[in-house]
């Protein structure tokens, strides 16, 4: 089982990262989870503004520490100094995080350049599994999991990452999903028995069943975002569990891998459009 026992919630005082954590807190895999709740303060323009900011800081982690109710033998919060998406960066590493946790404002591939997205930069840069949440989306408590699958080694991590939450989860269901860009819609297997003899969906079965966990399989064929996205409204999910690829670039890696932010990146389009939170995967390096 894979396990996602240290968590790093990074907490700008904004958004929906506290209010989806607190939705996880409900599954039996995140049961003594050690959270590290960091708050960064970015510079400011004089000696007393840092110090308002700082202030801010303080009051911001002990709501958060609150509101969560965690034990306070695995709660670590952390106040940091420094441009936002190069901390959230370097605490990941330093404490190992299983899981990122963060609030996104779901802006376009563009606007998020320009823009200096924080959520977007770490996304490029991480090694490490990132759980977004646009700031528009209402967080639910969590039902519905739903996990993309396709014939790669980051679709059968995604899986793993699935079950490995729903571990011991009553009354939760996991929703299998294959889009084939090869299939028209129109010709999408309805049948259990169709759906299910389906070579990726075959593939994954015999690891769900072995878990014995409620789920639902589904197959159909189009444009993989637009199509993802269409059933997680279709399915009312609560949370979208998508493989992601290294996206760092290999020459540089702190220059943004510029032709998959602007390009027809799965990984972007889906973090942009789901209405819903989105995990996204990505094995750590050894």
């Amino acid at each position: 089982m894979i396990k996602l026992q240290k968590i790093l919630l990074a907490d700008s005082g904004t958004g929906n990262p506290k209010e989806l954590f607190q939705s996880l807190q409900d599954l039996p895999a995140m049961t003594g989870a050690n959270v590290t709740i960091l708050h960064v303060v970015p510079a400011q323009a004089s000696e007393s503004e840092m110090q308002n900011k700082l202030a801010a800081g303080d009051e911001i982690l002990s709501e958060a520490v609150q509101t969560l109710s965690l034990d306070p033998n695995n709660v670590t919060t952390l106040k940091r100094q420094g441009e936002p998406k190069d901390t959230v960066c370097k605490v990941a590493d330093e404490i190992d995080a299983d899981l990122i946790i963060m609030g996104s404002r779901g802006l376009k591939r563009l606007e998020s350049i320009l823009e200096n997205s924080v959520s977007q930069y770490v996304f490029q840069l991480a090694n490490r599994p990132m759980l977004l949440v646009r700031d528009d989306i209402y967080v639910r408590k969590i039902k519905r999991v739903m996990v993309a699958l396709d014939k790669s080694e980051k679709s059968q991590f995604s899986l793993d990452v699935a079950l490995s939450l729903l571990n011991g989860a009553s009354g939760v269901e996991l929703i299998l999903a294959r889009v084939n860009p090869d299939m028209d819609p129109q010709f999408a297997p309805t049948s259990p028995a169709e759906i299910e003899s389906n070579t990726v969906m075959a593939a994954a079965l015999p690891k769900v069943k072995r878990m014995n966990v409620k789920y639902r399989a589904v197959v159909t064929g189009g444009k993989p975002g637009v199509q993802l996205c269409k059933l997680v409204d279709d399915y009312n999910v609560d949370l979208l569990i998508l493989g992601s690829p290294d996206r760092r670039p290999s020459v540089a890696k702190a220059l943004p891998d510029l032709d998959r932010l602007l390009g027809t990146s799965l990984s972007d389009y889906v973090r942009i459009n789901a209405n819903c939170p989105v995990l996204l995967t990505r094995q750590p390096e050894d």
